[in-house]
Parts: structure tokens; C-alpha cells; sequence
């Protein structure tokens, strides 16, 4: 039995503050396997987190410390905002209090391991799933083997019955759902797509691996039982799966009375009328759409593998349901041209009773298809260390100019929102004004559309 410390590392409230589920998920698989565990928030106790940090750790005197990294930038190319320095900082802190062992992990860490760990000067790192590697590595140093500096479980992933449940402290859960709203949970991890910008398949597998849907309302369930929790955000890279298990949790939400508002990240594929009217009577509000681009010469430079049809499709069946939705696109990838970002911006009119949310260029992620095309394109060099923002803008553009037709185009309404900086002052004066969750679906206003026409019953 040892001793750890745990820290959520994320400082940043963009674009709102997320509950740290994966220290969380640690957390109990550290419990399950008889260890003691203490949980620490820098963001839960940003005012005075480092007098409380150093005097936590003396009070608990830790065998083990681990950091969780959510993110490594804000990526957005217009503010850069950069924050693994901070992370380092937290390293440096903790090893002048305690000479115990310092392991990183998280999503952010999983991206570019070597790199952060020489940065950050920590002592371990785990790539990917920690419920299973945090054990086995304690138990290595409790052995007396010499663990490597970082470990890899491609192949012990998590699956079925082994997921753990989330170990839901009370302090930070009502602290998140304060300050957002909601609480965030996750049914299934990795991603088949090949979407060539992205690293979720990098960090989680190219595969769907998904929980029982009567484990995951078991979980909501006892979420709301606990903390009056009423609004869940699910953070799936993808939730609507090709499977339909996510219609099998809409259907376990209604059989067990759960009545919880919900949320999540959907892709744009045809969901049938009576599809979505399960899955808002189960509690589904409002969706935020991958649909990344907005026509069919960038959405195949970014590898998808759907048209702009299929995006508008989908907006038109979420409007006709009445369920509130946004879409995120780029501008600047692959195959971008100034003909091309005009095209873009005459299909985002199509788009009905939704937010758009705009973006400049691509952040160049390692080990992704968007690295090698930038490479190919000169944009960056082979052996380029990409730990600081660096972005794809596609050569046939001038970024500056890309800039400023998105800003003519985004200004003729107001639930379009670029730059993302702007997006984030809209979200925040309405946060003053006492609303919380997602906040961007109340840009939407179904009273007023041209329902009538189409005889769909108004809000």
C-alpha cells in the first residue's frame, strides 16, 4: 500500500472549466488497488495554490506524485496561449518540497511524451490509459524492478467491465458544476476516424471501446444521487457511433427515470427523425458537431470522410427537432484557397438556427497526417519540435487576409463567433450574468424560426 498524490495541472476556464475526469479515473483504480489517494485541483485552488500545494504535500507526505496534463495550448492560432510552462514550474515546486518520484500523464502528456517529460525535468511518464499502467508502475518500484522512464500499454487497454468508475469527490464536483453547470463523463474511448489533424486515435486507439450503457447510467445515476447533479456533458471524441450503443444509452436514461439534461460531441451522419426524438426525450439538448469544415475540397484535405451535405443534413433535422447545435470549423487546411474559403462561407449561410464557431489554421500535432503534409509542403522542418504551437495555414492562402473575410463574414451574425477569443467574451458575459452549461446554445432561439412553414410545432 503506498501513498499518492494526485494533480489536475489545468489552470485555464477556455472554454469553460472542465471537471478533471481523469484524475478521477485514477484515482479509483489507485483506491481498487489499495492504495491511499489524495486529489489535488489547481484550478479548485488557483488563488492560493502553491502555499496549499507545498503545505498538502507535507501533510500527507506521499509516496508517489503524479500530474495529470489536460492541455498543452489553447489551440487557437491568434492567442497562442502556452501552457506547459506552467506545468514545469509545478514540477519544480513540488520536487524543492518532496524527493518523491514525480510521474506525468494525461491526454496533453500522451501527445508528446519525450519531449514534456525533458521539459518538465519530471521523473516518469505513462502514455495513454493510467487506471491500468499507475498500479502496475507502483508496483514495479514496490518490487524493486527498474520501471522505464515511460510507459506504454498499447496493448492492456481498457475494455468492457474494466472501466472504472469515476472517484467523484464532493468539494471539486460541486466547485465545477458551480462554476459550469455540468459534470463531464465519458462512455466509450478511442476513434476510428481518420481525420488526419487529430490525435485521439494516438492517444486512445483507433478503435470504439465502450462501457455496458446500464454502467454508464448506473454512473449518472449515482452522480445525480450524490452531488444533484442535472447536466452532463459526454466526452466522447465521437458519441454517435456507427454501432448505435448511444441509442442504447438514451434508451437506459428513459427506462431508469434518470431524467438528466445532456450533451456531446456528435459527427455529421444521418440520424433519423425518431432517432433524435429518443434521444431529446432521454435529455439531449443540444449537440456540438465536428463537422471541421464547410465544403468538400478542405473536408477531404482534412480526411473526412462525409460532405458538407451530410453536415447541413444533420443541422436541418436538429432544427426541425429543436435541438440546439454548433459547428466548429477551420479554416486554412489542406487544399484551402481563396475560392474555397468563399465557397466555405456561402454553405455556413445554409446553416439554420445553430452557432458556427471559426478557426485559423490547424494545430500540427505529432505522429498525424497534417504533420506530414506540412512537412511535405515545407511548411516545417523533419525533425521540428512542435512542444510550442506551431499551425498549418495552406500556401495558396495569406493567413492575415483569411482572417479578415472570416471577420466580414462572421460579423452578419451574431451566433457566428471568430476569432475564438470572441466566443469566449460572449460565453463569459453571459456567465456574469448567472447562466451556466454550454451557454452558447442560448444564442439560439427557436420561437422565431420559420417553423410555421415546414408545420413543426414553435417552443
Amino acid at each position: 500500500m503506498s501513498k499518492i498524490f494526485l494533480i489536475s495541472s489545468n489552470t485555464t476556464v477556455k472554454p469553460q472549466p472542465v471537471f478533471p475526469l481523469g484524475m478521477a479515473l485514477v484515482a479509483s483504480a489507485l483506491i481498487h488497488n489499495g492504495h491511499i489517494v489524495r486529489q489535488f485541483d489547481m484550478l479548485f485552488n488557483q488563488e492560493a495554490a502553491n502555499d496549499l500545494l507545498e503545505d498538502s504535500l507535507l501533510q500527507f507526505e506521499p509516496d508517489f506524485i503524479g500530474i495529470s496534463i489536460r492541455n498543452i495550448d489553447d489551440v487557437d492560432s491568434m492567442t497562442r496561449d502556452w501552457y506547459l510552462k506552467a506545468v514545469k514550474d509545478l514540477v519544480k515546486r513540488i520536487k524543492c518540497v518532496s524527493g518523491k518520484p514525480v510521474i506525468l500523464g494525461g491526454s496533453a502528456f500522451s501527445i508528446m511524451p519525450e519531449q514534456i517529460l525533458d521539459f518538465t525535468k519530471a521523473d516518469f511518464g505513462i502514455v495513454g490509459e493510467g487506471e491500468k499502467a499507475f498500479p502496475d508502475l507502483i508496483n514495479d518500484f514496490l518490487s524493486k524492478k527498474k520501471p522505464k522512464k515511460i510507459t506504454r500499454l498499447k496493448d492492456k487497454q481498457i475494455k468492457g467491465a474494466e472501466f472504472f468508475s469515476p472517484f467523484f469527490e464532493k468539494e471539486l464536483v460541486d466547485f465545477y458544476v458551480d462554476k459550469s453547470g455540468m459534470l463531464n463523463y465519458q462512455t466509450k474511448r478511442g476513434c476510428p476516424f481518420e481525420c488526419n489533424y487529430c490525435a485521439y486515435p494516438l492517444i486512445e486507439g483507433r478503435q470504439f471501446r465502450m462501457q455496458d450503457p446500464g454502467f454508464v447510467v448506473q454512473n449518472i445515476m449515482e452522480i445525480k444521487r450524490k452531488f444533484d447533479v442535472h447536466s452532463v456533458f459526454f466526452t466522447d471524441s465521437v458519441f454517435n457511433d456507427s454501432q448505435n450503443q448511444y441509442l442504447e444509452i438514451a434508451e437506459e436514461l428513459l427506462r431508469q427515470k434518470c431524467e438528466i439534461k445532456w450533451a456531446a460531441y456528435f459527427r455529421p451522419s444521418k440520424i433519423a427523425p425518431d432517432e433524435l426524438q429518443l434521444l431529446k426525450k432521454s435529455g439531449l439538448y443540444a449537440m456540438e458537431i465536428g463537422s471541421d469544415a464547410a465544403c468538400d475540397t478542405t473536408l477531404q484535405g482534412i480526411g473526412k470522410s462525409f460532405h458538407f451535405e451530410s453536415i447541413l443534413a444533420l443541422n436541418e433535422a436538429c432544427v426541425e427537432a429543436e435541438i440546439a447545435c454548433a459547428h466548429f470549423f477551420m479554416f486554412g487546411g489542406p487544399g484551402e484557397t481563396d475560392q474555397t474559403i468563399a465557397e466555405s462561407l456561402k454553405n455556413i449561410e445554409k446553416l439554420n438556427k445553430c452557432v458556427v464557431f471559426g478557426f485559423s489554421g490547424i494545430r500540427i500535432l505529432p505522429g498525424t497526417g497534417i504533420q506530414k503534409i506540412a512537412i511535405d509542403e515545407k511548411i516545417i522542418d523533419k525533425d521540428e519540435c512542435l512542444l510550442k504551437p506551431c499551425y498549418y495555414v495552406s500556401p495558396l492562402v495569406e493567413k492575415q487576409k483569411m482572417e479578415t473575410d472570416i471577420l466580414l463574414a462572421f460579423k452578419k451574425r451574431k451566433e457566428w463567433l471568430f476569432p475564438p477569443s470572441e466566443g469566449e467574451i460572449r460565453m463569459r458575459t453571459l456567465q456574469l450574468f448567472g447562466f451556466k452549461g454550454l451557454i452558447w446554445d442560448m444564442l439560439i432561439n427557436f420561437s422565431n424560426t420559420n417553423f410555421k412553414k415546414r408545420n413543426i410545432r414553435t417552443a
